[in-house]
C-alpha cells in the first residue's frame, strides 16, 4: 500500500431475509463467512446471523438454549480452529457476577457448546463491556472494558484456547504498567504483539497508542507525531503490513469517516482518503471485518490453508482482483457505476464502470445513475469463473472460491442507524489490491 493509494466506498444494499441496523455488536469472519451477534436497536438484540460474501446471502442462526448467550451488547467475537469465542456484553444484573460470560460456537456443527475447561478455576473474569479481545497463537486476549459500578478497568487476561484456562496477564506485566483503565478502545493483532488504541480512560477520550509484546510481556508507548484524533468506538483491522483504523469519534455523538493506516515497518501514519464521490458516512460503535489473502491474521498460529494455497499457486485463479485509476475520457457526460455482487449460480464479479456504455441489464445489479463526474474515476473487477479440469468444465467448489476471495474491507451497523431497516453494510477497496 503505497503512502499515495485512495481508497474505494461502496454502499452494498441488502435484501430480505437479513438483520436489522445496529450498533455495539459483534462480528468476525470464517471462511469467507462474516458473523454478527447482539448489538442494540432500540433495545439489545439476541440474534445471531451468517453473511456469505460469496452468495451475498443472510442467513439467520439458532441462539437459544443453555450454551448460547443472551442479549448482549459492547461484546467480543473472535474465531479460532473452527469455534466462534464471545465474551462479555451481558445486561448487569446480580446473575453476571456468578458466571464467566463467555460462550462458545462450533462453527462445523452450527451450534453452541459448553465450554468447560480442563479443571476447576478460582478465578475468572465477570462480566465487562466496551472490552477488546484478540487471539495471538492459542490465546484469547482480552482487555480492560467496563465492569458495572467500578467503572473502566485495566484487568488483563488471557485464554488458552487448548484448555479454556484463564490467567490474569496484569500482575505480570514488565516495565511500562500499560494503557490503564480503557473501555470503548480497539486493539488487533500482528504477529506476536497486540496492538491498542484510544478509548475511554475513565470519562476522557484518549489518542495514546499501545503495543504488547506477547512474548517478553512489556507494553511499548507508541509514540509518533502524526495520527488519528482521540477515537472512542472506532475498529482496527491488520492489511498485509499495516493497521487500518476506521470511524469512531472523539464523543459519542460525534461518529467520523476518516480511515488511518499505520505500517508496523516504518512506524509511520498516514491517512488514507476516499476517492470523489465514494465517501462514506460517519460511524461508531460499528463492526467491520476483512476477507481475502491481505486480511490473513499473523499471530503465529497459521491460518491452515498454507499447503492449500501452495498446492494452487500453478492453477487458475478463480477471482481476478483488479482496482486501478481510469483517466477521465473514458467517461461519458453521463457517467454509471454498475455493482454487481457475488451471484452463486453465475460468474461472480464485483464491478465499478467508467463509462455508460459498458453497463449491461442484470437482475443482480444496482445501478447509482447521474455519478458525480470526477477526475479520476476507478475501475475494479472481481471476477470468479469455471475452469477447465483435465479438458472438463467443472463448477468451482466454495473451498476453492473462498481460498481466492479479493480482498474485500465490509464495514457492518454503527451510528446513526435507521431503525428496522437492513443493517447498513459499505466495501471498502484499496486501489493497489
Amino acid at each position: 500500500m503505497s503512502q499515495s493509494s485512495p481508497c474505494l466506498w461502496t454502499q452494498l444494499p441488502q435484501s430480505s431475509p437479513s438483520p436489522c441496523d445496529r450498533y455495539k455488536h459483534a462480528c468476525c469472519s470464517h471462511d469467507g463467512n462474516v458473523y454478527i451477534l447482539g448489538g442494540r436497536e432500540s433495545s439489545s438484540l439476541s440474534d445471531f446471523w451468517k453473511y456469505s460474501v460469496v452468495c451475498d446471502e443472510w442467513t439467520e442462526l439458532n441462539c437459544s438454549g443453555e450454551a448460547a448467550p443472551e442479549e448482549l451488547e459492547e461484546h467480543s467475537m473472535v474465531a479460532h480452529e473452527g469455534f466462534l469465542y464471545v465474551f462479555g456484553g451481558m445486561l448487569d444484573s446480580a446473575y453476571t457476577k456468578r458466571r464467566c460470560p463467555l460462550w462458545v460456537f462450533d462453527i462445523a456443527k452450527q451450534k453452541w457448546v459448553r465450554c468447560q475447561g480442563k479443571t476447576i478455576q478460582s478465578q475468572t473474569p465477570t462480566n465487562r463491556k466496551g472490552h477488546s479481545a484478540v487471539v495471538i497463537g492459542s490465546a484469547m486476549l482480552v482487555y480492560g472494558g467496563f465492569i458495572d459500578i467500578k467503572g473502566s478497568s485495566q484487568e488483563f487476561w488471557s485464554l488458552d484456547l487448548d484448555t479454556m484456562a484463564w490467567t490474569l496477564l496484569t500482575g505480570f506485566q514488565q516495565g511500562s504498567l500499560g494503557p490503564g483503565p480503557r473501555h470503548s478502545h480497539s486493539a488487533t493483532a500482528y504477529q506476536d504483539c497486540m496492538y491498542l488504541y484510544g478509548g475511554l480512560k475513565g470519562l476522557r477520550e484518549q489518542r495514546d497508542f499501545w503495543e504488547w509484546n506477547s512474548s517478553s510481556h512489556v507494553w511499548n508507548s507508541l509514540k509518533t507525531k502524526s495520527g488519528p484524533s482521540k477515537l472512542i468506538g472506532h475498529s482496527t483491522v491488520v492489511y498485509k503490513d499495516a493497521m487500518l483504523v476506521f470511524g469512531g469519534g472523539e464523543s459519542q455523538d460525534a461518529p467520523q469517516n476518516s480511515m488511518w493506516s499505520y505500517s508496523f515497518s516504518s512506524h509511520t501514519w498516514r491517512q488514507v482518503v476516499a476517492l470523489p464521490g465514494s465517501t462514506p458516512p460517519g460511524k461508531i460503535h460499528h463492526c467491520w471485518a476483512g476477507l481475502g489473502p491481505s486480511y490473513k491474521p499473523n499471530t503465529g498460529s497459521g491460518s491452515g490453508l498454507g499447503l492449500h494455497t501452495r498446492e494452487l499457486e500453478d492453477k487458475t485463479r478463480p477471482f481476478k482482483n483488479k482496482c486501478f485509476p481510469a483517466p477521465l475520457t473514458f467517461l461519458g457526460s453521463e457517467g454509471a457505476i454498475e455493482l454487481e455482487t457475488f451471484s452463486p449460480d453465475k460468474c461472480h464479479s464485483n464491478r465499478i464502470y467508467s463509462k455508460s456504455s459498458d453497463v449491461n441489464n442484470s437482475n443482480d445489479c444496482w445501478k447509482k445513475k447521474d455519478a458525480q463526474r470526477i477526475v479520476d474515476c476507478l475501475t475494479f473487477e472481481n471476477k470468479a469463473f469455471r475452469k477447465q479440469w483435465s479438458g472438463t468444465e467443472e463448477e468451482l467448489s466454495d473451498g476453492n472460491i473462498v481460498l481466492h476471495l479479493p480482498d474485500l474491507l465490509l464495514v457492518f451497523g454503527g451510528r446513526p442507524c435507521t431503525r428496522h431497516c437492513p443493517i447498513s453494510v459499505w466495501q471498502m477497496t484499496l486501489t493497489d489490491s
